[in-house]
């Protein structure tokens, strides 16, 4: 069975007010449409905002969930000693299951920039940087700058770039490095670029999505933004749901939410489900175990996988081990072949996971899997090491029986038409009306 992408549909969650989606908007929202709905709002006071937005407890959305008010602070604080300053709006969503920054950015671009601006008011930014890699991103962006009034930034020159689209090239010091002119790969950390970032400048660099929750909290407060979710995870998010045989949806959720309700919203039997595919491709496969999780990132630590970018694909028919073997291979093709542990990495657990789902694997092949999932971990300059062991790590923790019946080439969904796809779960940006 090969996957191929499928056009989007944006939905409501039920009983949950929408702060970033907007169902059935198809097309970018005009200044004229989101400034008298509060956009662009005076901000009299930056210190204030950023009180509240440490209070909020908003964490990036972008896949680590780094306290975006950290992020702010340090790069404020750089700025009070002396230093030039600089942020960058992500939006170069490397992630093939996941949708939620290109809609942001071809449909509420005026919204994210908002937030951009917000972010660089708070550190005294001379220098702002939306960074994406979807042209109809950048054109949504571009026509959103031209509209607004003389002085909206300020100061902030603001500016467009866009890139080749590539898994590492969202990576935070990929964009800086791009940014700066060279190819958009991962360099070694430290320096992080709230250290030396674009120009050397101390840098924010912050998930569109994160961004586009600043307008929010600068009109409701740190107590307006925690009147949903949990208390360790405030707040809604976007949620990229696939699989199970549906058409994708695009979800804004609210963080505790059970995944049992996700099931019912997106119509799938909770008896037919094998497990998820959580973060995208970075966190990891679930067994059946997530039938009883909430959507949260505490719930999500305890069984040892996590949000990321919010993507969730859903397995019912497709098999784990297979949908492991196409994911690892993804990476295989998609590193930025500049680190050894990497490149030889994930080519050899590719090759064990591949062999595992066409039944020719062998015990020493998983034993081999096992000892590279913890070894090569952390070993990286980006993350995709970690994605890839994650993988790995997940699939033989949480499918230990199915593990065996592939040894034995014994999994009837392979032995008849095993999953494949070259980009796992992929998701058009395109909504349905």
């Amino acid at each position: 069975m090969t996957s191929t992408a499928t056009d989007l549909i944006v939905a409501a969650w039920p009983d949950c007010a929408p702060r970033l989606l907007r169902a059935g908007q198809l097309g970018p929202e005009s200044h004229a449409e989101y400034a008298p709905a509060g956009g662009y709002r005076p901000l009299p006071d930056a210190d204030a905002l950023l009180e509240q937005v440490d209070l909020s407890g908003l964490f990036g959305r972008g896949g680590a969930a780094f306290p975006l008010g950290t992020k702010l602070r340090t790069v404020r604080d750089a700025a009070r000693r002396g230093s030039e300053t600089v942020v960058v709006a992500n939006g170069e969503e490397g992630e093939p299951a996941s949708v939620k920054d290109r809609w942001l950015l071809r449909n509420r671009p005026h919204l994210v920039l908002d937030g951009l601006r917000l972010a660089a008011a708070i550190v005294g930014a001379g220098r702002a940087y939306v960074y994406v890699s979807d042209t109809r991103a950048a054109t949504a962006v571009t026509g959103a700058l031209a509209e607004l009034p003389p002085q909206t930034f300020g100061a902030t020159e603001v500016t467009v770039l866009t890139v080749d689209p590539g898994y590492v090239a969202g990576e935070e010091t990929a964009a800086v490095r791009r940014i700066n002119g060279g190819p958009a790969k991962p360099t070694d950390k430290p320096p992080r670029p709230y250290e030396e970032g674009v120009l050397g400048l101390p840098t924010m660099v912050s998930n569109v999505e994160t961004l586009a929750n600043l307008p929010f909290i600068h009109e409701h407060g740190a107590a307006g933004f925690r009147a949903v979710g949990t208390p360790m995870s405030p707040g809604t998010f976007l949620a990229t749901i696939t699989g199970a045989g549906r058409p994708p949806i695009l979800y804004e959720i609210p963080h505790g939410a059970a995944f049992s309700t996700l099931l019912k919203v997106y119509g799938v039997n909770a008896e037919s489900v094998r497990g998820a595919l959580m973060g995208g491709y970075f966190a990891g496969l679930l067994n059946t175990d997530v039938l009883d999780a909430t959507l949260d990132h505490e719930s999500m630590r305890r069984l040892g996988a996590g949000l990321g970018c919010g993507a969730i694909s859903i397995l019912t028919d497709d098999c784990p081990v297979a949908v492991a073997a196409s994911v690892m291979s993804y990476f295989d093709r998609e590193n930025a072949g500049q680190c050894g542990s990497c490149f030889n990495g994930t080519a050899a657990m590719a090759a064990v996971l591949c062999a595992l789902r066409d039944g020719v694997a062998t015990d020493e092949d998983v034993a081999r899997l096992q000892r590279w999932s913890v070894v090569l971990r952390g070993r990286g300059a980006c993350g995709t090491l970690d994605g890839a062991t994650n993988i790995a790590a997940s699939l033989l923790r949480q499918f230990p029986q199915l593990i065996t019946r592939h040894l034995a080439n014994d999994c009837p969904a392979c032995r008849t038409a095993a999953y494949a796809a070259v980009r796992p779960y992929e998701v058009e940006a395109v909504a349905q009306p």
